[in-house]
């Protein structure tokens, strides 16, 4: 049975830069949040740092050779502040502005289209320095920022997005201190959420009065969650961690209003808002990206963080879990396209990350048979396919990711990539799962 997808559909994969570009000191590079704590004991699993990664920084021209050999029509890319802006303000820094002005006219050379995403994570160390996130000048800075690449790069890049879930930064980072800059703190996580939209906010002002052209939109990371049992409890505590996950970035960028109720729960944890926010964090959405890797069952726990949950990773039955330990449920991300469709208006949408970590074991020659991973891909591409059918606005979809990189916390001992990335020597290899790719970008669909 073949399954194709509608005229425009879009393809391609998709990569960020800190866990990919390596030279994290070079050519006026600055030191970002995630420079500083991968130096921290204990923060990263092994010690692992993303100093070299994939070393994409010195090796870009091949690196887009290998994307135009496997097919790739798009490319979905992050840039690094601090190759930007080395201290997060003042005058951008040439060398760095120039290596993305090469991968741009690189991908366009060899035919593919390239979409960039400002944010993915890597504030520059010295706007943490001066508070991060939970400060509102932060915002301002980005919008700066923002304007500086929009200038360099907008007369050829039409696809933007401004932050890559908005959600990990906050509350990884600012909440349960697991991710750079590694602070526990609920209060600034929810005010880092607000100041993180606000910058969103703020940068899509600069693009729409710019007139750069193309779209900007932002990427959220949308997990399914099913209540662990059939009790009021478990659903109550399903609905904060939906509040939380989903309705904190959506209800406001959508609806123009905040879960209210989720502060009430919260209290004084609350963010703090000027009374023109919400007016200005409102319509600022060309497209919805959405990062969907899992589903978890919600259950109330007394002892549950502030939140008085408890998330358990579900997989469907014959599924299994990833080495990520997140369990495989493919009916997820369409239950999550319909939920857009059916409570958000049903804004135009790219899955923006797909993909699952394998234990991808290389034969003698270093080729990776990640059938697991193909299966995983087909299955989310079907319901994919099924949520078009059904009225859902899908545009297009991107593997995550291209190549096997520093997986944050978990160093390098997460493999993602299409193409296995040998971390001593930094041979790329493409694994089956790029070839398979390759072939359902050629067709337009999927065969099963």
């Amino acid at each position: 049975m073949e399954l194709t997808f509608p005229d425009g559909f879009l393809w391609g994969a998709a990569t960020s830069a800190y866990q990919i570009e390596g030279a994290w000191d070079e050519d006026g590079k600055g030191e970002s949040i995630w420079d500083r704590f991968v130096r921290q004991p204990y923060r990263v699993r092994s010690g692992h740092t993303g100093d070299v990664a994939c070393d994409h920084y010195h090796r870009m021209e091949a690196d887009v050779a290998l994307m135009a050999r496997l097919g790739l029509p798009w490319y979905s890319f992050t840039l690094s502040w601090t190759r930007i802006q080395p201290a997060g303000a003042g005058k951008p820094n040439p060398k760095g502005l120039d290596f993305y002005d090469r991968l741009v006219d690189t991908l366009l050379a060899h035919g593919i289209q390239p979409k960039a995403t400002l944010y993915h994570w890597d504030l520059p160390q010295a706007l943490q320095e001066r508070g991060g996130w939970p400060v509102r000048e932060t915002a301002d800075r980005f919008a700066d920022y923002a304007r500086i690449v929009f200038d360099r790069l907008a007369d050829r890049v039409q696809m933007w997005a401004t932050l890559n879930e908005p959600w990990v930064a906050a509350f990884l980072g600012y909440g349960y201190g697991i991710h750079a800059p590694g602070i526990s703190s609920a209060q600034a996580a929810y005010q880092s959420a607000h100041h993180l939209l606000l910058a969103h906010a703020k940068a899509v002002q600069v693009f729409r009065e710019g007139n750069y052209g193309g779209e900007i939109g932002i990427i959220l990371n949308l997990n399914h969650l099913l209540p662990a049992g059939d009790t009021p409890a478990d659903r109550d505590a399903t609905a904060r961690v939906y509040a939380e996950t989903h309705r904190l970035f959506l209800d406001p960028l959508i609806h123009g209003r905040y879960p209210e109720d989720l502060f009430t729960w919260l209290g004084s944890q609350a963010p703090r808002r000027a009374a023109d926010d919400l007016s200005l964090i409102h319509g600022t959405l060309d497209y919805l990206g959405i990062n969907h890797y899992n589903t978890d069952t919600v259950a109330f726990d007394l002892h549950g963080g502030w939140l008085k949950a408890r998330l358990t990773p579900y997989a469907a039955p014959g599924w299994g879990y990833t080495t990520m330990g997140w369990g495989i449920n493919p009916p997820g991300l369409r239950a999550e396209l319909h939920d857009l469709r059916d409570h958000y208006g049903n804004p135009p949408l790219l899955i923006t990350e797909n993909g699952c970590a394998l234990p991808d074991e290389p034969d003698d020659k270093g080729f990776v048979a990640d059938w697991g991973r193909v299966a995983f891909l087909q299955a989310h591409l079907r319901e994919a396919h099924a949520a078009l059918q059904e009225g859902v606005n899908l545009r297009g979809y991107f593997v995550w990711s291209l190549l096997d990189n520093f997986e944050w916390e978990r160093g390098y001992h997460q493999r993602f990539g299409l193409v296995r990335v040998d971390f001593d020597t930094l041979q790329r290899i493409p694994k089956q799962s790029a070839f398979w790719y390759r072939d359902v970008i050629r067709r337009h669909g999927i065969v099963f």
